[in-house]
């Protein structure tokens, strides 16, 4: 089936806009409110002069223009992530990001849509990058559930994770991710990540939290342990396995696998996931962030 005019609309090289943030006191309270995470240097001093804004105060500044959307959002899914970090952003910085669309594939069934974000601060220095990776279906899609809360149980939704050699286990982090931290982190407005009638409109039979949600966790457990080596250097790559759904306990958890030399420092490398209490894996990849020299 040839495409519509309206899909060859989304095309590699798309410009979706710059915008432009002041990164106020309120803008983090607002995300320490929404995830639950008051790490002291967000409001007090840091290694940086000052307090910093967490790592990915704007992690879904993807979704704030659309217009890189394919039609049918029935059923639509953030399927990836990647953020690279290379200097940290202050509390009552200008900011400025530019998205635009990087790639295009099919998968199994699925149109997949990368957008990547660019940070620059008031120097002009790139901040951070985050490419996303949304999938749409390509056929139908009108009714019925696209993904049930049975499917996670299926074999093939199952992964194994923290196995062979490991150097360091990092202390876990539980979240319990209550409909109220899926308004603030998702909201105001109703839609499929705060209300449960608007998830059933696209083919989700309750709210799904949204997917960054479980990304920023991930980013607090390595905030902790890695502190300014994941601010300047930190690097994650995930796949979103399974949903995550309003009133559910997700638990981020993360290994040191091995540490390579990177000039007169260290590289940890390591594996991370975020897993419901029956083993459910719901968020799962790699990352890595700098440390000193041994």
């Amino acid at each position: 089936m040839p495409p519509t005019p309206e899909e060859d609309r989304v095309y590699v090289g798309m410009d979706c806009g710059r915008r432009e943030y002041v990164i106020t006191e309120e803008l983090v309270q607002q995300y320490a409110d929404a995830v639950q995470e008051y790490h002291p240097w967000y409001f007090g001093d840091s290694p940086f002069g000052g307090p910093v804004a967490p790592a990915l105060i704007r992690h879904s500044e993807v979704y704030v223009d659309r217009r890189w959307y394919l039609p049918n959002i029935y059923g639509n899914l953030h399927a990836k992530q990647e953020w690279e970090l290379f200097a940290p952003i202050r509390v009552g910085e200008r900011i400025v990001a530019h998205s635009f669309v990087v790639d295009r594939y099919v998968k199994r069934g699925r149109d997949y849509v990368v957008n990547e974000v660019l940070f620059f601060g008031e120097d002009q220095r790139l901040r951070l990058r985050g490419r996303s990776h949304q999938s749409f279906l390509r056929e139908g899609g009108s009714d019925g559930t696209v993904v049930s809360k049975e499917r996670e149980k299926e074999a093939g939704r199952r992964f194994v994770v923290g196995q062979g050699p490991v150097l360091e286990v990092l202390p876990p982090l539980q979240k319990e991710v209550s409909v109220e931290m899926c308004q603030r982190f998702s909201g105001p407005g109703k839609n499929y990540h705060t209300d449960r009638d608007e998830a059933r409109k696209i083919g989700f039979p309750d709210i799904v939290v949204q997917g960054m949600m479980g990304i920023c966790f991930l980013s607090e457990l390595l905030t902790r342990r890695f502190g300014e080596g994941w601010f300047c250097g930190g690097k994650m790559t995930v796949n979103l396995v399974n949903v995550l759904w309003g009133g559910e306990t997700v638990t981020a958890r993360g290994v040191l696998k091995d540490l390579t030399p990177e000039g007169s420092r260290r590289r940890a490398h390591l594996e991370v996931w975020c897993e419901k209490p029956d083993g459910t894996v719901v968020i799962v990849g790699s990352a890595s962030a700098v440390v000193p020299p041994a």
